[in-house]
């Protein structure tokens, strides 16, 4: 077995998404305690671009496998690729981004390879030889240090958890075109539907903006959407505020929607439920705005307001759109 840890880069629209830059930042420095490399590999029709982004960023080499079986993910097409590149190369750990196509893929190639894979990872430490995979379990009210007993490790990472490395323009990777078969599928992808308009991804943002049952209307979602948007946020919901139709499932924040950690996190009008603090808890600033004073949010925030959203929301609307006026 080798001491390489292979990245397994998420593309969209031809880029890698920033979990995988994310990534090969960590990779490399447990490679390097290992005493190997960091390599990543891109699936898809036409990525071959994506491969200088992952080399600047610090991969060493970078398997591009294409093949018009690959263009649309699925499944079963990735992990029968994946699968026999980890068996040739043979890496001590493979990572992969906690996200909706990380988390569909990761089980069913550990499931292939028959190792084990522990999830929605937020560190990794090297002790005595041995890799220390931590990870929140329990809706996050736990953090717990697990070790694998399989190899090679395989661990799904939280985004925005680890800094990326600064982009090198003189670093070159070696990149190897590899078999891209994705066999006889049995599902394949139709037509993917995009929302219209652009809107920054959650779990990538920097700075997300939530609205709870506190705004009380669907239509006062345009007080959070304007303060996002003087910010350059992302426009998170609440459970709540998503079962009573006021946003699309896409944009909830928690337990059985999305994990965020931002750098900076506003809730506002969000009682603090614990299914939705397992979706924010990790993130690095907590800001919570809730005319409750004994509201749970406030025992996770950094910084709170006591105030109706109603009057502290454009406050701080306007007083944001000084600041970028200024600066």
């Amino acid at each position: 077995m080798s001491n390489d840890v292979l990245v397994i880069a998420e593309i969209r629209d031809g880029t890698p998404k920033k979990v995988s830059f994310e990534m090969i930042g960590e990779g490399k420095g447990i490679a390097e305690q290992l005493g190997g490399a960091v390599a990543a590999v891109v699936l898809g029709q036409g990525v071959a671009d994506a491969a200088q982004p992952l080399a600047q960023h610090g991969a060493d080499t970078v398997y591009l496998a294409e093949d018009p079986g690959l263009a649309d993910y699925t499944a079963e097409g990735y992990t029968n690729v994946l699968a026999n590149l980890v068996t040739e190369t043979d890496p001590a750990l493979v990572l992969i981004g906690s996200t909706t196509q990380g988390k569909d893929l990761a089980p069913r190639l550990a499931a292939r390879l028959g190792v084990g894979l522990a999830s929605d990872c937020t560190g990794f430490e090297l002790r005595d030889g041995e890799l220390l995979i931590t990870r929140p379990i329990y809706a996050g009210k736990a953090i717990a240090t697990v070790k694998e007993s399989t190899r090679p490790y395989m661990a799904t990472v939280r985004p925005n958890i680890f800094a990326p490395p600064e982009a090198d323009i003189s670093h070159v990777a070696s990149v190897e075109t590899i078999p891209a078969d994705p066999g006889d599928l049995r599902a394949k992808v139709i037509d993917l539907i995009r929302q219209a308009g652009e809107r920054i991804e959650l779990t990538e943002a920097d700075i997300v903006v939530s609205g709870g049952r506190g705004l009380k209307d669907p239509t006062n979602f345009a007080l959070i959407e304007e303060l996002a948007r003087v910010l350059g946020a992302a426009v998170g919901a609440s459970r709540a505020a998503v079962d009573a139709g006021w946003k699309d499932h896409s944009y909830q924040v928690g337990q059985t929607g999305k994990v965020v950690t931002p750098t900076l996190y506003i809730a506002c009008g969000i009682s603090g439920a614990i299914q939705h603090l397992a979706g924010m808890k990790t993130s690095k600033c907590i800001m919570a705005i809730n005319k409750d004073p004994d509201a749970p949010i406030f025992k996770v925030a950094d910084y709170g307001i006591v105030a109706d959203l109603f009057k502290a929301v454009p406050v701080l609307t306007e007083e944001f759109k000084k600041m970028k006026a200024e600066a």
